[in-house]
């Protein structure tokens, strides 16, 4: 008689215990806005360095490559312009 007790003591010890133990979700990391601001400007000067030299190769003066590409670049990717430190 004991035996089945304690085993059905057991069984219900574990049914409420299940989940409990090492469950815990660990909360997403949160966005470092420092590392994303750092990676959009980064971004943005790759792309339009590679866009003034693809139109100074076509002929065009390279300060107004460059100023034609940052236009492009506002345009293409609606990006908020780059704070001033």
């Amino acid at each position: 008689m004991i035996r089945p007790i304690s085993l059905l003591f057991a069984f219900i010890c574990l049914q409420l215990t299940a989940g409990c133990l090492g469950s815990r979700k660990n909360p997403k990391p949160k966005e470092n806005q420092a590392i994303a601001a750092e990676l959009e400007e980064s971004f943005r000067q790759r792309w339009i360095e590679k866009r003034a030299g693809e139109l100074t190769a076509k002929g065009v003066a390279a300060d107004l490559a460059r100023t034609q590409a940052f236009e492009e670049f506002k345009v293409k990717f609606n990006f908020p312009e780059p704070k001033k430190k």
